[in-house]
């Protein structure tokens, strides 16, 4: 596959899925059909101990500046801070990317890498925080957290909806550093769909570059399959009928599939979900549900599509094998409604946006004019043997897909030629350290374009990649810590601490051993309270260095769920 060019600095593709489950891709066990992406994996590496945030936008900060999200600026997410108390004041609590790191789309431009964007940002909304503003050379963006998939949004036009969409509709597109009107078909093209569409931006980017000796770093971040779920016709058609026995069934296949392929053991004893759901629908009921997650999967399908496209075109131009290819997802699966409030308003406002100018009936699922989700037990169905899906802090919420492909690096390591996979633990912060190791190039440290900023908490992974390291980091004794809508998780090795309110949690601090319990189901807090007082020392700790704020009524989720 491909063939390495002589002397010259590693290109890098990072590629984000929106939303993405654990187990949606077929080289992580899914029924979902990903060749491209199983290819990939045949000649790389698959991390089955990857971490991120619990929701995306933090994610999204700790990817592009290699530190904490509560350092870079999404300590919550923005579309939720004002919903809660007035974060305004807090150091990183500001809703975008701040100028306290240094991003990695800044850095590498500095060392003389084309930048290029298509896709989500959700780090900015305004001229100074955008992509082209941090580093980017040529971007084709999304600014905030969703939109409709065929950018169909009827509601943003309606000025009766003023008051429940207060964010300003004309400015959520961006090319370079000029908003964009949605509205006009030069700007955004009437036949868009955001995975294809976001693909053709970049492919056109990469196409007429014109310095081709230049490096490049592309970063192609989809909106999906965050919902809205809507996918083409051809492609739901595809998945007709695969999903009739339900999530349960559903997942109970993947749970085979996973130990299988060895991502989980033998043995391993899933976290306990409620199957009433189902059993309790209608028929009618039950076809909607079905439905809705074959719209999922053609949507994970177009996905994997254009995925195929950028890899073809970069074995055209002989740059593959040059080529850092990391594919991941930026939380877990989705199983709330969340980031759909500055677009469609309050929480009763969706519903009454929805029945105005929405089709839900069974057979318009996943066109245009259709505003779907599939639910909770279809996430869980995707996050098992985890407990929770998205913003939870459970690993259901953090433990994510992740694939990378560079084989310069990789395939030196006798234990990690392609088509392996590593049980290292890693987290999303790793990925910054990783690129600036792989191009040769220095983070700046504490100063960078006249500014001060803070040094990456991530490490990088080419030494274990390499064979030179047994892990990622000493998986003992590496600390990482979680804190989002009042969830609080600190990790040490196999054990791992986590306070969460009720229903969730028990409104105190859990113990878990996840080697022996990756379900997240047997509190070890009373057999082991020397330990869990070890690691709440620790998450005091990360609560100082990273500096958190807690506002002693932090916003909950639950209502969503």
């Amino acid at each position: 596959m491909g063939s390495v060019p002589e002397q010259k600095r590693p290109n890098f593709l990072v590629i984000v899925a929106d939303d993405l489950g654990y187990s949606d891709i077929g080289c992580f066990g899914g029924e979902i059909s990903t060749p491209n992406l199983d290819e990939l994996s045949k000649t790389g590496v698959r991390l089955s101990n990857f971490h991120t945030a619990s929701a995306c936008s933090p994610t999204r900060s700790m990817l592009m500046s290699g530190t904490d999200n509560h350092i870079a600026g999404l300590g919550e997410m923005v579309e939720h801070m004002a919903r809660s108390v007035d974060y305004a004041s807090q150091p990183g609590y500001e809703g975008y990317l701040n100028f306290r790191v240094a991003a990695l789309s800044e850095i590498l431009q500095d060392a003389g890498y084309k930048t290029i964007m298509s896709g989500k940002w959700h780090l900015g909304l305004t001229q100074d925080t955008s992509p082209h503003a941090r580093g980017f050379d040529d971007s084709f963006v999304f600014l905030s957290g969703c939109g409709n998939h065929f950018n169909y949004e009827p509601q943003l036009d309606d000025p009766s909806h003023a008051l429940f969409t207060p964010m300003n509709a004309g400015k959520f597109w961006m090319r370079d550093n000029d908003f964009l009107d949605r509205t006009n078909p030069e700007q955004v093209s009437e036949d868009f769909y955001s995975t294809t569409s976001f693909t053709d931006e970049l492919l056109s980017y990469l196409d007429e570059r014109t310095d081709t000796e230049q490096p490049f770093f592309a970063y192609l971040p989809f909106t999906a399959p965050h919902w809205p779920l809507q996918a083409p016709q051809n492609l739901i058609k595809k998945y007709k009928g695969m999903y009739d026995e339900g999530p349960y069934k559903l997942r109970e296949e993947r749970l085979e599939r996973l130990i299988k392929m060895g991502f989980i053991k033998p043995d391993v004893e899933p976290a306990p979900v409620e199957t009433t759901y189902w059993q309790n629908m209608s028929t009618p009921e039950r076809a909607e549900s079905a439905r809705k997650m074959e719209v999922f999967a053609a949507m994970v399908d177009s996905i994997d599509e254009n995925i195929g496209r950028v890899i073809q075109y970069l074995e055209d131009k002989n740059e593959l094998d040059n080529t850092f290819i990391l594919f991941m997802s930026d939380n877990g699966a989705e199983g709330a409604m969340l980031e759909a409030l500055p677009i469609m308003g309050d929480v009763g406002s969706v519903t009454r946006i929805i029945d105005k100018y929405y089709d839900n009936s069974l057979e318009n699922m996943g066109m245009r004019d259709s505003y779907i989700w599939y639910g909770a037990e279809w996430a869980h169905a995707s996050s098992a043997p985890s407990r929770g899906f998205k913003t939870w802090i459970t690993e259901g919420g953090i433990r994510c897909p992740c694939l990378i492909r560079y084989p310069p690096l990789h395939q030196p390591n006798a234990e990690l030629v392609g088509g392996s996979i590593t049980k290292s633990f890693a987290t999303v912060m790793d990925i910054l350290p990783t690129i600036l190791d792989l191009a040769g190039v220095a983070h700046p440290g504490t100063s960078f374009r006249g500014r001060e900023v803070v040094k990456p908490r991530g490490s990088s992974w080419v030494k274990h990649l390499s064979g030179a390291q047994k892990g990622f980091h000493d998986d003992e004794k590496e600390i990482t810590g979680w804190g989002l809508f009042g969830e609080r998780a600190i990790r040490q090795g196999r054990w791992k601490a986590l306070y969460m309110a009720k229903p969730r949690g028990k409104d105190a601090w859990e113990l878990y051993d996840l080697d022996k319990d990756p379900g997240e189901i047997y509190d070890l807090s009373e057999k082991e309270p020397e330990r869990l007082k070890e690691l709440v020392a620790h998450w005091e700790t990360y609560y100082a260095e990273t500096g958190m704020f807690d506002p002693g009524q932090e916003f909950r989720y639950t209502k969503y769920c």
